[in-house]
């Protein structure tokens, strides 16, 4: 749903008239917001779109709220990409709370490569309202379109920010409103680094992933593990052990490779349980409610109780719809490391790093990963339930 704000200054009752048409979920909400031209349409497009990076060069710049609810991915949200040229403050034409009063991070963009003055000033008056509004909100600054630019450049600007808007903040007493910052850009692996610091902390599971994901660690000889959301590639928990670029930038490599290799062979889908789509999840084990046929193998012709190959087929459709169905990979390294993929459930996905001679003890690995995974899905379905008893209770 899009919210068309070009005649917005001459309306005062257009944003609660748009408001009261919308049905507002209970989904997070994550906002975009920054000047003009900064990059924030780009980032939407190519983080949760999936757009390559050289296409954005195309897009228009963004004249009304453009409002996606993210579906397919274990991130259930919405993201809002606000145009840079509305003050959505002005009380007299917008209702504040409408817009913030749900909201769970509010992400600012300021374009590293241009003249940020304006945005500096834009970011303050931003925070320090939306702060007013709903003091829960988690406060991100993406200093973006840093590729191209040297890295002492690159630093320099991050302090630079930092100091002004903390100087500005402590100015107007209000020190205890708390910044983060990212250097980012839409051409490496920058941009999902920070939304992946940026959603953990909307997951307040997290850490009882981390624990899980370090008895995992050290129990198998892992070195580093990731529990990536499949759609986006943004890891929602990681082992204790500090994150280095290059391995994370592997392990997501990692899910574009089988993806790839994917398309061009495609899947034995119903051959066997660990020959599965990351590629697409939504038509996994439905071979029986599709009406499609589940190829049958000798063995089920060769039957000693003489039923029948209906009968047959109808149970081994049975036994594989109800058999554990998790796509996997291995990735043997140049360097002598193993990079191993498992499938928690269709929306997550497990990648570890390891050394590959801890890697052939991989029966004890396969084992550790199915208690994971079974802690795992304990995990969200207790948060499901005590979700479900808070709604209730409210």
């Amino acid at each position: 749903m899009d919210y068309d704000y070009q005649n917005a200054s001459n309306d005062s009752d257009f944003v609660t008239e748009t408001l009261d048409d919308q049905v507002l979920s209970d989904k997070p909400r994550i906002l975009l917001m920054g000047l003009q031209r900064s990059g924030k349409s780009s980032i939407q497009r190519v983080v949760f779109g999936k757009m390559p990076p050289n296409d954005t060069l195309y897009l228009e710049s963004t004249t009304k709220i453009q409002k996606e609810d993210i579906t397919r991915s274990f991130i259930d949200f919405q993201i809002w990409d606000f145009p840079g040229q509305v003050d959505f403050f002005d009380e007299m034409a917008y209702d504040p709370q409408d817009i913030f009063g749900t909201v769970g991070a509010l992400i600012f963009v300021i374009d590293a490569q241009d003249d940020y003055n304006e945005a500096l000033h834009k970011l303050f008056t931003t925070v320090t309202s939306a702060y007013r509004v709903n003091p829960n909100i988690t406060f991100e600054v993406l200093i973006h379109k840093v590729d191209g630019l040297s890295d002492d450049y690159k630093i320099d600007t991050q302090r630079d920010v930092q100091q002004r808007m903390s100087d500005a903040l402590a100015d107007a007493q209000l020190e205890y409103i708390h910044l983060t910052y990212y250097l980012t850009s839409i051409y490496d692996n920058s941009i999902y680094e920070a939304f992946s610091k940026i959603i953990q902390k909307l997951i307040r599971e997290l850490p009882t992933l981390e624990n899980l994901l370090n008895v995992l660690c050290s129990n198998s000889g892992i070195d580093k593990a990731y529990l990536f959301d499949t759609l986006t590639k943004i890891y929602i928990a990681t082992d204790s052990s500090p994150v280095d670029m290059q391995s994370y930038e592997l392990c997501s490599d990692m899910i574009d490779v089988c993806i790839d290799v994917e398309c061009i062979y495609g899947s034995a889908q119903g051959s066997s349980p660990h020959n599965l789509s990351i590629l697409d999840t939504t038509g996994r084990n439905n071979n029986v409610m599709d009406g499609q046929q589940t190829p049958v193998s000798l063995d089920d012709i060769r039957d000693p109780d003489n039923e029948s190959l209906e009968q047959r087929s109808v149970q081994q459709q049975h036994r594989l719809q109800n058999s554990e169905t998790e796509a996997s990979s291995l990735i043997k390294l140049d360097n002598g490391d193993v990079l191993y993929m498992r499938e928690v459930n269709r929306l997550l996905v497990l990648i570890c790093l390891l050394r590959q001679d801890n890697f052939e003890k991989h029966g004890l690995i396969d084992y550790n990963f199915h208690c994971f995974k079974e802690a795992v899905t304990e995990v969200f379905e207790f948060s499901r339930k005590r979700s479900t008893q808070q709604q209730q209770h409210d």
